[in-house]
């Protein structure tokens, strides 16, 4: 009665439509991370590895190992690490590291004299955010301390990246200066990367001139724009995900009838109330009652009535409206996740990564796990 509709050709696309904007000299990151933003992480990495994506992103080192574990091959960079990792097991897996301070590379170069295997290392720099990373000014110790890594054989220095704060253009602008203060005192400290990589979606989108070597995309993957004020079909892109419920009860009331929790609403004329079983444990907004819109039979129905854990009801009038039939909560034919999210004065990157467990989830151009 619940369905969630992921369509991993739609990914695809958008992944070509990154390629084509970035051009052929620059790599691509599939950031995947909280389960591919609630698309599902192992099926949306198994399409983009068909697609020879570049690199693969994770935020923690649990998600990587859980992609080799489903035989995921492609290069994976974990970059939030907990003071507790086994980074032994990162390196058996092949799994590139982010390091952020002194702490993260001892305790790296520490696992990779343990397993004899080299660590490859993605310096991760904070030049604004205010968040992982080690700031340009304590970056001359850190690199100093790689150097001594390097020499011994246990670490390479695979990548350095950042992250922007998307404040806007005036403080963007100056986090590209600080990250090209960065890689100048790398390179004075003889320093060369396979990848240099700054932008998220919205960087990748919004400043060329900071795609660097490698570009790392998250949302814009999902067809879903990283902007506010500015919808996917804007940048070619297709969304991916459509959230789905039958109608399970339709019943008709007369006039003045309160309905749902709280009776924020009341019925102004006799009038069929349809009951839908999608409610804030699937992921739809308690908050946005009353705003939300929802589509039935073509038809958009607002929710006026409290959106319940398990379910909302919808006054639909006099329309002909039976248990059974097709409600969108968002995509395909009815409100986007952007609506969604308007409604709930929230962000679209919220509204596909908190949808709850109890959606059936239905793959379109999966790609089966690999016997080998």
């Amino acid at each position: 009665m619940r369905k969630l509709t992921i369509d991993l050709n739609a990914v695809a696309k958008n992944l070509t439509a990154i390629r084509t904007l970035v051009g052929p000299n620059v790599k691509v990151m599939g950031v995947v991370k909280a389960d591919a933003y609630g698309h599902g992480m192992i099926q949306v990495a198994r399409k983009l590895e068909a697609e020879g994506i570049d690199f693969l992103g994770t935020a923690d080192l649990n998600e990587a190992l859980t992609l080799r574990a489903a035989g995921i091959s492609t290069r994976i960079l974990s970059w939030l690490h907990d003071p507790e990792d086994d980074f032994i097991a990162a390196l058996k897996h092949n799994i590139d590291l982010a390091v952020s301070s002194n702490d993260q590379l001892y305790r790296i170069q520490k696992a990779a004299k343990s397993t004899g295997k080299t660590a490859r290392i993605h310096i991760k720099v904070d030049t604004g955010l205010g968040r992982n990373g080690v700031t340009v000014h304590e970056l001359e110790e850190l690199l100093s301390n790689i150097k001594l890594a390097v020499a011994d054989g246990v670490v390479v220095t695979s990548g350095i990246f950042s992250h922007l704060s998307s404040t806007g253009a005036i403080e963007d602008l100056a986090q590209i200066a600080k990250f090209d203060e960065a890689l100048a005192l790398a390179s004075s400290h003889g320093f060369e990367f396979e990848v240099r990589h700054l932008t998220a979606s919205d960087g990748t989108l919004s400043y060329p001139q900071a795609h660097y070597d490698m570009v790392r995309c998250g949302i814009a993957l999902y067809g879903l724009s990283p902007f506010s004020d500015n919808r996917a079909k804007e940048f070619g892109l297709t969304p991916v995900m459509c959230a789905e419920a039958k109608v399970v009860q339709t019943k008709r009331v007369p006039a003045g009838s309160g309905v749902s929790y709280g009776y924020l609403y009341h019925t102004d004329r006799e009038t069929t109330l349809a009951l839908v079983p999608v409610g804030y444990a699937e992921g739809l907004p308690r908050n946005a009652t009353g705003k939300a819109k929802v589509c039935i039979n073509g038809t958009l129905y607002t929710i006026q009535s409290r959106i319940a854990m398990d379910q909302f009801v919808v006054d639909v009038g006099d329309a002909s409206v039976s248990p059974g039939d097709r409600v969108v909560i968002f995509g395909d034919c009815g409100p986007s996740a952007d609506d969604l999210a308007d409604a709930a004065e929230t962000i679209n990157y919220e509204i596909v990564t908190r949808i709850g467990s109890r959606l059936n989830r239905v793959y379109l151009g999966a790609i089966e796990e690999s016997s080998n």
